[in-house]
């Protein structure tokens, strides 16, 4: 009996276009003998597939189980279609479909099929710095529109020749549809500057910048989402000289090795640590330096940790091998930091980079292939930590601390559709966030929104982005914070565009973050959110907060915090840790900071007398003082305490040296922290630290004793919080708790106390995760006003007018109904 033959229309949403998804239909639909076609469309992938009905479910299953490595299927749907007699299935050209678009997929690292050509000298891409096929290379950094198809990309530059044609349109090769697909007959192509001088051909180009980095110098390479600077990772000199010209006096640098071996002889790497490197994404992870290392000390001052990232394009690979008939050094490990100067945005364009990296770079090394996406290098932490909610067995887990290339623009999804809304996010380490349907796009790591350029950078990127989506935003959401340059650019934009625009208090939209990456919106729970700065409710600096969420996301509860204490000078205390070391010892009635009962002390000794004159009559007076109840800023006054650094020359030094200090420690020194009432008391962990200096105790075991004593106080306010209130789960956001030693501790006494913890593993846990809270918290409020009313409300009141209006009122600090 011949089985009844059917049609069957399917849809494919998710990251499915640039990832190989079509010639896997194509090949699965061979497979399985089936007749049909397939294409992209401004949804995802479509599918008309004719067969048997049992041998049709095997293929919906299948696109779903099967899918390539590189694709994440986020929805299908299968619907019935009048069978048309196909007696093939082929590949059709894309189509659009207004008011879709589908998902842009992330950068993806070279794969070894390519790898393998690149070294083979019978291969007609031997030795080519841009070959890629279907399953790896430039991704999100060339589209310029979607579908994802070659015109729409930076690669319509490069027509395909005629083998390169042939590949592409050959279903059973490893390039059929591969949109960078390129040889070295028809690009892109390398070069090397020195001035008005240049250099061409791949290998003269290889063997120009070889010799530089050999002789020392500094070589501006342009990579997939933007310029690099490198150099010789071993030369102390070098490395000493890129430090002086990028304006970077201590903050580190990231190394680039040529694969896992190099890493293993510098590093101590576990075998999760190794997964993360290889990952197709090849983030940055951070690594325990070995005690022996060839790698200049200047590369991580201070630190006990390397930032190190393996080859992820042809062109690094190629710098790592000797090129033919040049016998010059081959480095083995390279600095490979971003193409720009302290305080600016990267540099993508060529004419840009000549002007803003001529003073640093003595070489440039050029490809002729227009980046279309600024996109930095990912960073991430591997954290061991007990599996889930059952506190059994071990498991390790990658910890984001920029979420940029090879993640970006992967979504986050909301759980349910909303109108579009753009989130500015915050004031340093800035991402945007812009939502479509259910998803939230984060955007790559922007950096600091300190300069000119910087916001420049940024609100090109926002319209790059919303173009690229084809939205436009109802709602904007901005961080309550009066000064921040994003929340001044959101009011602009809400002026300019007649949208709406919502401020989030800057710790709420932390907490958001965290709920919406693990899916949580509407769930009740503790979020303690530990960072810098972020402005209060109160109008003072928060920073050491216990929130409570409840079922509805707009509601926030401020339950318990640290104890506050003044900054004096306010932003010249966070760049100064020795000034919040001497306020903290008088705040804890240890000595004034001219006092004789504090002038052993290291902070003490650190300042100039005049100085601490001034800091002494700020604290008397108030004058030119900011309250705060900052974590991050107790690290960095602990920090000074122990003399661990005094004076800071980039965000979060103090904190992170002390940490490094602490994993050094023999074990931890008997250090006491206070709860008292709803406040973490640290009045009396700082008596217990200045005995223990005057003891001769180790300052790398008080350091420890700090982090333990902190984790318990917050653990024990923590728990009581969550129990009063009924609420099982506890998250861990804001910057602070990228420490690992605090998040470690605090984590495994709340699980043994039996609640569920999370913290973050889709976006950072710093200031570069807050655009997705913000952006959560925004789709609900939209949610809620787009909803047809079953009656008629009130007028809102002016003071809520201005929130939801211009945006413009000072009064109102935080997001909706904040009690």
């Amino acid at each position: 009996m011949t089985s009844a033959v059917e049609r069957r229309r399917v849809t494919v949403r998710g990251v499915v276009q640039g990832v190989g998804f079509r010639p896997f239909v194509a090949g699965l639909a061979g497979e399985l003998r089936l007749a049909g076609l397939c294409g992209n469309d401004d949804a995802g992938v479509f599918v008309e597939i004719e067969g048997a009905t049992a041998v049709l479910d095997e293929f919906v299953r299948r696109l779903r189980d099967d899918a390539p490595p590189l694709a994440e299927v986020l929805g299908l749907t299968s619907v019935p279609r009048t069978p048309l007699g196909d007696r093939d299935f082929r590949i059709v050209n894309s189509r659009r479909t207004p008011g879709l678009r589908t998902l842009i997929p992330p950068d993806v690292a070279t794969c070894a099929d390519c790898l393998r050509e690149l070294n083979d000298p019978a291969d007609r891409r031997y030795r080519h710095p841009f070959v890629n096929c279907t399953h790896c290379g430039p991704r999100y950094t060339v589209i310029t529109d979607l579908p994802y198809d070659r015109p729409a990309t930076t690669m319509a530059a490069f027509p395909m020749c005629p083998r390169c044609a042939r590949e592409y349109a050959d279903p059973v090769d490893r390039r059929y549809h591969a949109q960078p697909i390129c040889c070295p007959d028809c690009g892109p192509r390398i070069h090397a500057e020195r001035g008005a001088d240049r250099v061409d051909g791949d290998d003269e180009v290889l063997a120009a910048v070889q010799r530089a980095l050999a002789a020392g110098q500094i070589v501006a390479v342009k990579g997939l989402g933007g310029y690099h600077l490198v150099c010789d990772a071993t030369d102390p000199g070098a490395v000493r000289r890129l430090r002086e010209r990028k304006r970077r006096p201590d903050k580190p640098f990231a190394l680039m090795a040529p694969d896992v071996a190099t890493v293993a002889a510098e590093c101590a790497v576990s075998e999760r640590e190794i997964a993360a490197l290889t990952r197709p994404a090849r983030p940055i992870v951070l690594l325990d330096k070995r005690t022996a290392t060839t790698v200049s000390d200047d590369v991580a001052p201070g630190l006990g940790e390397f930032g190190v990232m393996l080859a992820y394009t042809p062109l690094h690979h190629l710098l790592f091998m000797p090129v033919p008939g040049h016998p010059n050094p081959v480095p083995r490990l390279l600095v490979m930091t971003s193409g720009n100067a302290s305080g600016e945005p990267l540099c993508t364009d060529d004419g840009e980079a000549r002007t803003r990296l001529g003073g640093i770079a003595d070489l440039f090394l050029v490809h002729d292939r227009q980046i279309a996406v600024p996109c930095e290098d990912s960073v991430v932490a591997v954290v061991h930590e007990r599996n889930d909610t059952t506190h059994t067995g071990d498991g390790d887990r990658e910890a984001p601390i920029r979420r940029s290339r090879g993640y970006a623009p992967m979504p986050v999804l909301l759980g349910e559709a909303s109108p579009p809304v753009l989130a500015v996010g915050a004031e340093l380490k800035n991402t945007f966030c812009l939502t479509r349907q259910e998803y939230a796009f984060c955007s790559a790591h922007l950096g600091d929104m300190g300069s000119l350029e910087s916001r420049r950078a940024f609100e090109t990127s926002v319209a790059r982005l919303t173009a690229l989506h084809r939205v436009t935003p109802e709602l904007v959401v901005a961080d309550a914070h009066p000064g921040y340059a994003t929340r001044q650019w959101a009011e602009s934009y809400a002026d300019d565009h007649g949208v709406a625009l919502h401020t989030v208090q800057h710790h709420h939209a932390h907490v958001a973050s965290l709920l919406t990456e693990h899916g949580r919106i509407g769930a009740p729970a503790l979020g303690i959110a530990f960072d810098g700065t972020g402005y209060g409710c109160d109008r003072t600096v928060w920073g050491g907060e216990l929130l409570l969420v409840g079922p509805d996301l707009l509601d926030m509860h401020r339950a318990g915090h640290l104890r506050s204490f003044l900054l004096p000078g306010g932003d010249v205390a966070v760049r100064t840790p020795a000034r919040v070391a001497l306020a903290l010892l008088r705040d804890a009635g240890i000595g004034e900071p001219t006092s004789p009962e504090v002038a052993d002390l290291p902070c003490a000794g650190a300042l100039p007398a005049a100085e601490r004159d001034l800091v002494a009559s700020q604290l008397r007076s108030g004058i030119g003082c900011v309250r705060t109840t900052s974590a991050g800023r107790l690290f960095d006054g602990v920090a000074s305490l122990l003399g661990v650094r005094h004076r800071i020359t980039y965000e979060g030094q103090a904190a992170v040296e002390l940490e490094a200090l602490a994993r050094t420690a023999a074990g931890p020194a008997p250090v006491r922290m206070a709860v008292l009432g709803d406040e973490l008391d640290w009045t009396g962990t700082l008596r217990c630290l200045v005995g223990g200096l005057r003891l001769g105790v180790p300052a790398a075991d008080l350091a420890l004793g700090f982090h333990c004593a902190l984790a318990v106080a917050v653990a024990r306010l923590a728990a009581r919080i969550a129990t009063a209130a009924q609420i099982s789960t506890i998250g861990l956001t804001g910057g602070v708790f990228q420490n690992r030693l605090l998040t470690d501790g605090v984590r495994t006494m709340l699980q043994d106390s039996g609640f569920e913890v999370l913290t973050h593993s889709r976006v950072p846990s710093n200031d570069g995760g807050l655009s997705l809270g913000q952006a959560a918290i925004g789709a609900t409020l939209a949610r809620r006003r787009a909803a047809p009313s079953p009656r008629r409300r009130a007028a809102p009141s002016p003071r809520r007018r201005a929130v939801l209006g211009a945006g413009r009122s000072a009064d109102e600090v935080s997001t909706g109904r904040v009690r």
